[in-house]
């Protein structure tokens, strides 16, 4: 199985945020910092709840996060 159809921005959404490391956007979600970094790396989905979690922390909308790819 190759990559994910979702891409996200989370990383450059963390530099912009103070270089806000995975622990903190992990601890601020309510979820491990392993799957943070999964969620980042594209290889993991978030579920709905997660991803507005992570939009919410970095107050853009969901799109400015993840993008379908096709």
């Amino acid at each position: 199985m190759g990559a994910l159809p979702i891409a996200n921005h989370i990383r450059r959404l963390r530099f912009e945020a103070g270089e806000m490391t995975q622990s903190d956007l992990a601890e601020a979600i309510g979820m491990t910092r392993q799957t943070v970094a999964a969620i980042e790396a594209g290889k993991y989905s978030p579920s709905l709840e997660a991803a507005f979690r992570i939009a919410h922390v970095f107050g853009v909308k969901l799109d400015d996060v993840f993008q379908w790819v096709e």
